[in-house]
């Protein structure tokens, strides 16, 4: 298993314009008997996923996207490289709108990677959830299965949400 996940942290880098995050310790076991932190973060904080209508409006909410979405067979791959079918892909390198027509034509079920802006946008019109802020995707052989597993908070009418992401290797 390989933890693809940013921690988050308090004042941890944002997309600029989003929310700060702040981690703060509420209660101790000393003061209370238990421990709690308040978690305040935009819901596109660390390493997340992408609901449709994150830049589509009217498109489904990451609650009304089935859990099968969020997970499945997936491989590491490089932008000029051999792409399997059927299988989510993931790139080490930044992509952009050069790869989009080709990504729609092998339309996997999500892609993951440090996506442009626009690149990001095609793909979720699309019907191609997105996952972003991702590490460690070099421990993963290239061209090689393994299964992802990226699932969102249940948020009710949620654009997107931080994920714990995570590469179970065959």
């Amino acid at each position: 298993m390989i933890d693809l996940s940013v921690p988050i942290r308090s004042g941890m880098p944002v997309y600029p314009g989003d929310p700060d995050v702040e981690v703060q310790v509420v209660h101790t076991v000393e003061s209370h008997g238990w421990e709690l932190r308040r978690v305040t973060l935009g819901t596109h904080t660390g390493t997340h996923v992408d609901a449709f209508s994150h830049m589509h409006k009217g498109a489904p909410a990451l609650d009304a996207i089935p859990l099968e979405r969020f997970f499945g067979k997936a491989q590491v791959v490089r932008p000029d490289g051999k792409w399997p079918r059927d299988r989510g892909l993931f790139f080490k390198e930044e992509i952009g709108m050069e790869v989009f027509a080709r990504l729609k034509e092998f339309r996997p079920p999500f892609v993951g990677g440090e996506l442009t802006e626009a690149l990001e946008r095609e793909l979720l019109g699309a019907g191609i959830l997105t996952y972003t802020s991702l590490v460690h995707l070099d421990l993963i052989p290239e061209e090689t299965d393994f299964t992802f597993y990226g699932f969102p908070l249940p948020i009710e009418g949620g654009d997107g949400s931080p994920v714990r992401a995570v590469a179970v290797l065959e």
